[in-house]
C-alpha cells in the first residue's frame, strides 16, 4: 500500500499566519494523490493496454469494416474519421469511471479512513482524486490520440493540442460524476451494477457509432441530457474546425440549432464543476 506525504508541517512566517502553510499542505496531499494515481498506470501497464484495446479494435476493426458499406457522403467524413471522436470518449471514460470505484473500494478497505486522519480538509482529498482521475484518463485518451493519421486526420499539432484539451475537459467531467455517485454509494458492487445499466446506453446515444439523425425523436431528448453526448460532439466539431475538407455531422441540437461551441464546453465545465461541488458536500459529512 503506497504511503502518501500528507503529514508535513510547515513554519509560520514572521506575523505567525499560518495560512501559507495550510496552502502549501494541502497542496502537498493533492499532489501525492495524482503522484499515487500515475503510479498505478505506470505498475500496471497490462491492465492499461487491455482497456486500450477495447477502442483500438472498434476504430480498426468496426470502423476499417464499415468505411466501404456507409458511404462518405451520408456523413461528410469517411466511417473511421466519423469513429474517431467516439473512440476518443471511449478511452477516456473507462479511467475516469474507476476513480469512482476506488473510492469506493477505499472505505470497505479502511484505506480512506486512514486518508482523512491526514491534517487535510476532506474536499481537499476528494480534489485530489479527481485531479489525478482526470489526468490518467487523458494520458490513455493521448495515447490512442496517436492513432489519428490511421483515422484520415492529419499530425497538426494545433489539432492534437485542441483535441487533447477537449479529452481534459471531458475526463474531468466524467470524474466528477463518478465521485459524485461514489460518495452516495457503499457497496462497490451497486456501483458497477449501476455503471452497466447506464454507461453502455449512455454511449450509444452519444452519436460516437452513428449520427442523431438515425435516432428516433424520444432519443433525442435523451441525447440532448448526456454529458458524452457534449463531449464527442465537442471533439467532432473541433476536428471539423480544424481539419479543410472535413464536415461535421448535425449532432446536439436545441430547438433544431446545435449550440455554439463555447456553450457545449462551457456546459461540460459547469456540469463537472456542479457535480464535484455536490460530491464534496457530501463527501464532507463525518463519516
Amino acid at each position: 500500500m503506497t504511503t502518501l506525504p500528507l503529514h508535513t508541517a510547515g513554519a509560520p512566517d514572521a506575523f505567525g499566519d499560518e495560512r501559507p502553510t495550510r496552502l502549501r499542505r494541502e497542496m502537498r496531499a493533492i499532489g501525492a494523490l495524482v503522484h499515487r494515481d500515475l503510479l498505478r498506470l505506470a505498475g500496471q501497464r497490462a491492465h492499461t493496454a487491455l482497456m486500450l484495446l477495447h477502442p483500438v479494435l472498434y476504430l480498426l476493426i468496426l470502423g476499417g469494416g464499415l468505411t466501404a458499406l456507409i458511404p462518405r457522403a451520408s456523413l461528410g467524413v469517411g466511417y473511421q474519421t466519423y469513429l474517431f471522436p467516439g473512440m476518443l470518449m471511449m478511452t477516456v471514460q473507462t479511467p475516469a469511471l474507476l476513480v469512482g470505484v476506488r473510492l469506493i473500494t477505499d472505505r470497505e478497505s479502511g484505506y480512506l479512513r486512514e486518508l482523512l486522519m491526514a491534517p487535510v480538509s476532506r474536499v481537499t482529498l476528494l480534489l485530489g482524486n479527481c485531479a489525478g482521475g482526470t489526468l490518467v484518463a487523458t494520458a490513455q485518451g493521448a495515447v490512442l490520440l496517436s492513432l489519428a493519421g490511421v483515422a484520415g486526420l492529419p499530425y497538426d499539432p494545433l489539432l492534437l493540442v485542441l483535441l487533447l484539451a477537449g479529452m481534459v475537459l471531458a475526463s474531468f467531467t466524467i470524474t466528477a460524476l463518478a465521485l459524485a455517485l461514489a460518495v452516495t454509494l457503499r457497496r462497490s458492487e451497486t456501483f458497477h451494477m449501476l455503471l452497466g445499466l447506464v454507461m453502455m446506453p449512455l454511449l450509444f446515444l452519444s452519436g460516437s457509432f452513428f449520427p442523431f439523425k438515425a435516432l428516433p425523436g424520444w432519443a433525442h431528448t435523451l441525447a440532448a441530457v448526456n454529458p458524452l453526448a457534449y463531449a464527442v460532439d465537442l471533439l467532432r466539431r473541433l476536428i471539423a474546425w480544424q481539419v479543410p475538407g472535413q464536415e461535421a455531422v448535425s449532432g446536439i441540437a436545441w430547438a433544431g440549432r446545435q449550440p455554439p461551441l463555447p456553450v457545449e464546453a462551457g456546459l461540460l465545465l459547469a456540469v463537472g464543476a456542479v457535480a464535484l461541488w455536490w460530491a464534496a458536500h457530501r463527501f464532507n459529512r463525518p463519516e
